[in-house]
């Protein structure tokens, strides 16, 4: 996360990088590069037998992962981080990973960029991909959804309680005039909006909503966390850094179920023992969340929340 678009300020970097534990010689993932901050503190550390595959599918972070081709530690790979297991695989990594760190969410470098299409602070194209040269874009599918589907789409990946009447507003406006810029949808929502919250644009739920579907966030993310479980080495690290009560809401269950063990019928004799053969991980903390310090030189980590997990034997 950057609070300029010339800086880039890692969200978490200390907390993260310490969960990692991380051995000189070991083997990491850093599945969210976006410009580099956590992969570059990872290599930081690592010794001439350590490894780092950093994965992103937005093309300016491979732009900017290219200044750090020369590192013979380091490995860059152009996809989404749903495709873990398959490079893990083919890499033959699969339970040899010491590490795994993931930060969710849309970045500041992307935010920042009015091109992008994500913030309704810039105007912009109307695009929110984080790849803009695969899918569909914002504007395609606000454009073409059905009624139904954006009332789901604004209520279930942003938690809109006026998402019908917003959802009505576009399927009227876009008849005569198709949503192509972030400024024209943001204005509608704010015109629509029977309440205005104070500190908060009354377009922030839906363009999270519309960028968490239009990229299927958090299918990738349920993915991924499935992958890392069979990748990582008994003992390796999971950190993962959320930003949305959603996003906050899936890692937290997911660690939970992976640690919690089978949960049988009620009334079913089973020894605990039986309950927990099962189980892959272990949680190492309660969410850890930004100092004050940190809020104050990058406002945008107000949000973000890190949850750490250790692979079981």
């Amino acid at each position: 996360m950057t609070t300029t678009p010339a800086q880039h300020v890692p969200v978490l970097l200390e907390e993260s990088i310490e969960a990692l534990a991380i051995r000189p010689d070991g083997t990491y993932i850093d599945a969210t590069f976006g410009r580099g901050g956590h992969s570059r503190a990872i290599l930081s550390q690592l010794g001439a037998g350590g490894r780092l595959y950093s994965f992103d599918r937005d093309p300016r972070a491979a732009q900017a992962a290219s200044e750090l081709a020369d590192n013979p530690h380091f490995r860059f790979i152009q996809a989404p981080f749903s495709t873990l297991a398959e490079v893990a695989q083919r890499e033959q990594l699969t339970g040899q990973v010491d590490g795994i760190l993931f930060d969710l969410g849309v970045s500041s470098p992307q935010l920042d960029d009015a091109e992008r299409g994500f913030s309704f602070m810039r105007d912009g194209p109307l695009d929110m991909r984080m790849n803009p040269e695969q899918g569909i874009s914002a504007s395609e599918w606000i454009n073409t959804a059905s009624m139904d589907d954006m009332v789901y789409v604004f209520k279930h990946y942003g938690e809109e309680r006026y998402a019908r009447r917003i959802a009505r507003a576009i399927e009227h406006d876009r008849k005569d005039n198709p949503f192509t810029r972030t400024a024209q949808l943001a204005g509608m929502i704010a015109r629509v909006s029977p309440v205005k919250e104070k500190h908060k644009h009354p377009a922030t739920r839906v363009f999270q909503a519309i960028r968490i579907h239009v990229n299927q966030e958090l299918e990738e993310a349920e993915a991924a966390l499935q992958a890392a479980v069979g990748i990582l080495v008994p003992g390796g690290r999971l950190a993962v850094i959320s930003f949305h009560s959603l996003e906050d809401r899936l890692v937290k269950r997911f660690i939970r179920k992976e640690s919690e063990g089978a949960q049988p019928p009620a009334g079913l004799p089973v020894t605990e023992e039986e309950r927990l053969k099962d189980c892959t991980l272990k949680p190492l903390s309660r969410a850890i969340k930004p100092g004050k310090g940190e809020v104050q030189r990058n406002p945008r980590s107000r949000s973000s929340v890190l949850r750490i997990a250790e692979r079981l034997p």
